[in-house]
């Protein structure tokens, strides 16, 4: 399952979404989810898969690839579901001892699950389709205007990269720490849920030891290549906008316009 999370992963190939300026693909995706939360009908999270649908086809990443890193979330997912089901006031439709299923909570359990999948699912096609440092310079300059007010934009971007980089490593680390252990005779499978989380609990101390080296190695090595920040430093390729990144933020002007007026009508 560590193996299964593609968050922060890159996919390497050519397709119209990868050749997108990343400030255009950090616009869409903080849109994307946005509108997740706006449209509140089963209408409109049909045509926010749609959008997605065609979105993952432009990118070229196998839709396999895609949804296998759902797994990994899928007990949040059920958490979050199952909460929703059994906490929603409305008309009772099934009741178990105390609890009871309504109708409300049907279909806020069914919402949540399909805003969520979604959701991952989106953020998940960003990293997918963006190389760390072309998402630390996108961050920088969609942050830009904040340096008016003294904010270490080009510090909080590179912060954030470096965390989206560090997941596919660290799930990495975790990996090989399992399987030393596993050939030592721990057991991660068998047991209940409750016991399959105090198994884990002996990976945290290796874990966070590796996680303090790496910093501490590129920390070593940021300063000995003299990184002082963003105070005057200058790109070798600055970002610069193409004719498919306006058609990008047209087809998501589109897209947002559309989905609201869809959900306006649904609620006359």
């Amino acid at each position: 399952m560590i193996r299964e999370i593609t968050l922060g992963q890159y996919y390497q190939t050519q397709s119209v979404l990868h050749g997108l300026d990343s400030r255009v693909k950090l616009v869409g995706t903080l849109t994307y989810i946005l509108s997740l939360f706006v449209v509140n009908n089963f209408l409109g999270y049909l045509l926010a898969a749609v959008f997605l649908a065609i979105c993952i086809l432009l990118s070229h990443v196998p839709f396999r690839y895609m949804i296998k890193g759902m797994k990994a979330v899928l007990f949040l997912m059920l958490f979050a579901a199952t909460l929703n089901l059994f906490l929603t006031p409305g008309e009772a439709v099934v009741r178990i001892w105390k609890l009871q299923i309504t109708d409300a909570g049907i279909a806020m359990a069914a919402k949540m699950a399909i805003r969520l999948t979604l959701l991952i699912i989106g953020s998940s096609l960003m990293t997918l389709t963006t190389t760390p440092n072309h998402l630390t310079d996108g961050l920088e300059s969609l942050l830009g205007p904040f340096k008016k007010w003294k904010v270490p934009v080009h510090e909080v971007a590179m912060m954030m990269s470096i965390a989206l980089r560090f997941i596919p490593i660290l799930l990495e680390e975790t990996d090989k720490i399992m399987k030393a252990q596993i050939a030592r005779g721990a057991d991660f499978d068998s047991g209940n849920l409750l016991q399959k989380a105090k198994a884990m609990v002996p990976l945290l101390v290796p874990l966070f030891v590796a996680a303090f080296r790496r910093a501490n190695d590129l920390a070593l090595a940021m300063e000995a290549r003299c990184y002082r920040g963003g105070e005057g430093r200058t790109k070798m390729k600055p970002l610069v906008y193409h004719t498919n990144d306006y058609l990008a933020y047209a087809v998501l002007a589109i897209y947002l316009t559309v989905l609201i007026v869809a959900g306006r009508i649904l609620q006359l």
